[in-house]
């Protein structure tokens, strides 16, 4: 297929993958001549796109064309669509187009309804915090992907530690790819909590070690936040809304409410998945709430 969209916030991910999108289709010989990498995101430059698609390509391999900031599919004019709907099948595979963009495509224009029959689409989204599952499974995959052997205990601690942020996780797995040399043994938990740079400390995790009742784990995230500048009303902001959903999830299991859509609703989440993982980790009891704040609850006060 010639025709790709790629969209997403995660910056880096997108960008790997259209790079290797380009290495795959260009010949190194003649990428000079076949690469082209139109900047702009009105019409003209999305016009220019589709005619420089059916250009044939120089010398050998396919001709690549980028366009690399395209808000074709959040906003289109009635000549990009005439020109769109009279190209979009005629483009040879000689040639490939990619259409990326950072905003989710809006499904009820008529340039998205083309693009979804006639392109590849991809999604490049960071992975919510909260869910622990898919963020390990990434960690396994991009090990994999860079062949580097880690214990269930390794890919836990380390997708605790970067989070949803990729860019740090492909630098920290090839620290450890060198770390481990030419050896096929797994590396383990503890070479990693060495290693790697805990930076996705963060209020959700604050919210849990108060929620844990483990005050000095608490005191030293509140610490790192407010030295990485992080705002203390943004931080208790978090705290309250994290303590809140907890206290309604609870509410609702004790209620006898099995129905995670109700739950989701009740709690005003948008994703009823999300109860899911919730209802897996232990929730705090509700008379929590009402007991005096720990000493890292009064960071606001020292702003």
């Amino acid at each position: 297929m010639p025709i790709y969209l790629y969209w997403g916030e995660d910056d880096f991910a997108l960008e790997r993958a259209v790079t290797s999108l380009r290495e795959a289709t260009l010949d190194p010989a003649w990428g000079s001549f076949n690469y082209d990498k139109i900047d702009g995101d009105g019409s003209e430059a999305a016009i220019a796109a589709l005619n420089q698609a059916m250009t044939p390509p120089f010398g050998s391999g396919q001709r690549f064309v980028h366009l690399p900031e395209s808000r074709i599919t959040q906003q289109c004019s009635a000549d990009l669509l005439t020109e769109l709907e009279r190209t979009i099948t005629q483009i040879p595979e000689s040639s490939v187009l990619l259409f990326v963009s950072s905003k989710k495509p809006d499904g009820r224009l008529k340039s998205t309804k083309l693009l979804k029959k006639y392109a590849e689409i991809r999604e490049f989204s960071p992975i919510p915090p909260w869910n622990t599952d898919e963020l390990a499974q990434r960690v396994k995959t991009i090990a994999r992907e860079l062949k580097v052997k880690l214990t269930p205990a390794a890919i836990e601690l380390l997708a605790e530690s970067v989070g949803n942020n990729t860019r740090q996780l492909f630098g920290e797995l090839e620290k450890l790819h060198l770390f481990a040399g030419d050896s096929d043994t797994a590396i383990e938990a503890a070479a990693v909590e060495t290693l790697v740079a805990a930076t996705s400390q963060n209020s959700l995790q604050l919210a849990k070690a108060i929620r844990d009742g483990q005050t000095s784990t608490a005191l030293t995230l509140v610490s790192e936040l407010i030295a990485r500048n992080e705002a203390a009303l943004r931080i208790v902001a978090t705290l309250n809304g994290q303590f809140r959903t907890w206290l309604w999830i609870k509410l609702a299991i004790e209620s006898g409410e099995r129905s995670d859509k109700a739950i989701a609703d009740a709690a005003e989440l948008g994703n009823p998945k999300r109860v899911y993982f919730l209802k897996k980790k232990s929730l705090p009891s509700p008379s929590l709430l009402s007991k005096p704040p720990c000493q890292c609850c009064s960071i606001s006060n020292t702003a």
